[in-house]
C-alpha cells in the first residue's frame, strides 16, 4: 500500500498550481501597476513639454507663467489616471540661464490603483517632471 502511494501522481497539478499560482498573479499585478504608473508618468510628461511649448508664445517671465498654467489647468483633466488637484505646477525662466524658460509638474500619485495591487516593487508615489525652451528662438 505504501509504495502504490508513493508511485501516485494524483494531485500533483493542483500541488504545482498552489505554489506557483499566486506567483504568477503577483507577477501579472506588478506588470499592470507598473503600465499604470508608467502611462501616468509619460502623461505628466507630455502635459509639462505641451505647457513650455505653450509658454514660448509669452513676451514676459510673468506672461509666460501664466500661460504654461493655463494650460496645464485647462488640459490636465482629458489624461487617464491624472486629476487636477494632485498636480502642482512651477513655471518661471531658468536660474541658471537666462535664456531659458523650465515648467516643472509634482503629481502626487499616492491615489493611482496601483497602490491597492499586490506587487512585488512600487515605484515612489510622487512623480516629478519637467521641460525646459529656449526663449527668443536659436
Amino acid at each position: 500500500m505504501r509504495s502504490r502511494l508513493r508511485d501516485s501522481n494524483d494531485g500533483a497539478a493542483a500541488v504545482e498550481f498552489a505554489l506557483l499560482a499566486p506567483l504568477f498573479v503577483m507577477l501579472l499585478m506588478s506588470f499592470i501597476a507598473a503600465g499604470i504608473y508608467l502611462s501616468t508618468a509619460y502623461s505628466i510628461q507630455q502635459i509639462a513639454a505641451d505647457a513650455a511649448r505653450t509658454a514660448v508664445a509669452g513676451m514676459s517671465a510673468q506672461e509666460r507663467s501664466q500661460l504654461a498654467t493655463g494650460f496645464v489647468d485647462s488640459t490636465a483633466l482629458r489624461y487617464p489616471f491624472i486629476t487636477k488637484r494632485h498636480l502642482v505646477i512651477s513655471a518661471a525662466d531658468d536660474p541658471g540661464d537666462p535664456n531659458q524658460f523650465t515648467v516643472s509638474l509634482s503629481y502626487d500619485a499616492s491615489e493611482l490603483p496601483i497602490w491597492n495591487l499586490y506587487s512585488f516593487a512600487l515605484p515612489d508615489s510622487h512623480i516629478q517632471r519637467h521641460a525646459t525652451i529656449r526663449i527668443g528662438g536659436l
